[in-house]
């Protein structure tokens, strides 16, 4: 892939605090400044007709703040945070939020920021190898996770969390098994029990009781046999 250079806007009420981040952005050479926006309304507008990769957002602003702003974007590009208080950092990662910068910014903490968002937009933009196409995005201790399907063995329920197991590592996410049930193609993965979804690629043998997944034994329940036999067949 080329050179990423990323699209970006900063929103704050102060006008030195914008300057502080405009100077960084503008020595960043993977940054370009695109816009400037002083509250939540002008941005709004502003965003109809500017397209943006990447927003730097205060948080307390007149009238709306930046929670208010990004309830209200239809298409949301990626936020890094930047607030002079520290009571909203929990918060902002439910919005998906690349970082949390507390002012005054420190270059290396900046640096360290625009990396990871730049490694988000690779990974969401780089052409993936043919076989690999297929991928879902899981949030883990707060980042967003590329998860190949064709390297997803199965997805098994913990309680309130859901245990991804893969080729390569095992990791887990705060989530239902009915929101992945329903992402996940019905053709490739299969729900065989109430706490487990597996690949069907992936699996080597079966019996009455349990199928089995590189060595793993893991439970069939009685009624969702027929659904794995049928599963099976339509997937050779």
């Amino acid at each position: 892939m080329e050179d990423v250079i990323l699209k970006c806007a900063v929103v704050d009420d102060s006008s030195l605090q914008r300057l502080s981040i405009v100077k960084l952005i503008k020595d960043h050479p993977s940054l370009k400044l695109v816009a400037e926006y002083n509250n939540a309304i002008e941005t709004k507008n502003g965003l109809l007709d500017t397209e943006v990769d990447l927003i730097f957002l205060d948080i307390e602003m007149p009238i709306l703040s930046g929670f208010d702003l990004l309830d209200d974007l239809p298409n949301k590009p990626q936020i890094i945070f930047v607030t002079g208080k520290t009571k909203y950092a929990f918060k902002a990662f439910d919005y998906d939020a690349i970082d949390y910068l507390h002012k005054p910014i420190s270059k290396d903490r900046f640096m360290n920021a625009v990396s990871k968002a730049i490694n988000l937009y690779r990974l969401k933009n780089e052409g993936a190898a043919v076989e690999d196409e297929n991928y879902i995005f899981v949030k883990s201790n707060l980042k967003n996770r590329k998860v190949f399907l064709s390297k997803l063995k199965y997805i098994e329920a913990l309680g309130d969390y859901v245990k991804f197991v893969t080729e390569k590592d095992n990791f887990v996410v705060l989530a239902t098994m009915k929101s992945f049930e329903n992402q996940l193609p019905s053709d490739k993965f299969l729900r065989i029990h109430k706490s487990y979804i597996v690949n069907l690629d992936k699996i080597e043998r079966y019996n009455s009781r349990n199928i089995e997944i590189d060595k793993q034994q893991i439970p069939l329940s009685r009624h969702k046999k027929s659904n794995l036999i049928e599963a099976l067949a339509a997937n050779q």
